[in-house]
């Protein structure tokens, strides 16, 4: 995991499932009211670097990029976000991907240009609400790299209800203590 909260994992990781956890929270008087994923399921959605970033010839607000995603061959892709800079790591979803809500990548022509894959903000991966633009990766992002995988997003949120007299668990590090 790169970029991400802590997690009880980090402190220890009891040879438990992610459900055997809940319940021995639940039994040691921490209620865990609800467990759900980090994020919305996705594919196909990689660590890219904007290598190139011009002027569409017929829009005003769109970009033609060229994007290396580690696979060699650079891709053309169409991008409205206003943030798309040179040297940028973004996700980059690629002809093939499956984007929160049944939203497949196909390759795509925007107002005569070819586009062969989609630049990623938080909003448009379920991670936030946020569409300000393309969600930033940090600059040592590793080209290709599944973003799932990077960002740790394959892991599951706890919804831990405290008792007054469970003080001690206001906390990640006392949630941890405690398993």
């Amino acid at each position: 995991r790169q970029c991400h909260e802590p997690c009880v994992r980090e402190f220890c990781n009891p040879p438990l499932s992610t459900q055997e956890l809940a319940d021995t929270l639940t039994m040691a008087g921490l209620e865990v009211e609800e467990l759900r994923p980090v994020a919305p399921p996705f594919t196909k959605i990689v660590v890219g670097e904007i290598k190139e970033a011009v002027q569409h010839p017929d829009a005003d607000r769109l970009r033609v990029c060229q994007v290396d995603v580690g696979q060699g061959a650079l891709l053309n892709i169409v991008c409205g976000a206003p943030n798309a800079a040179l040297s940028m790591k973004v996700p980059c979803a690629k002809v093939g991907a499956m984007l929160p809500g049944e939203f497949a990548i196909k390759p795509a022509k925007l107002r005569g240009v070819e586009s062969f894959g989609m630049l990623c903000s938080a909003r448009e991966l379920g991670l936030s609400e946020d569409h300000g633009g393309l969600y930033a990766l940090p600059e040592d992002a590793p080209l290709g790299a599944d973003i799932r995988d990077y960002l740790g997003l394959d892991d599951t949120l706890f919804t831990v209800k405290l008792t007054p007299n469970r003080a001690d668990c206001l906390s990640l590090e006392g949630v941890a203590r405690e398993v």
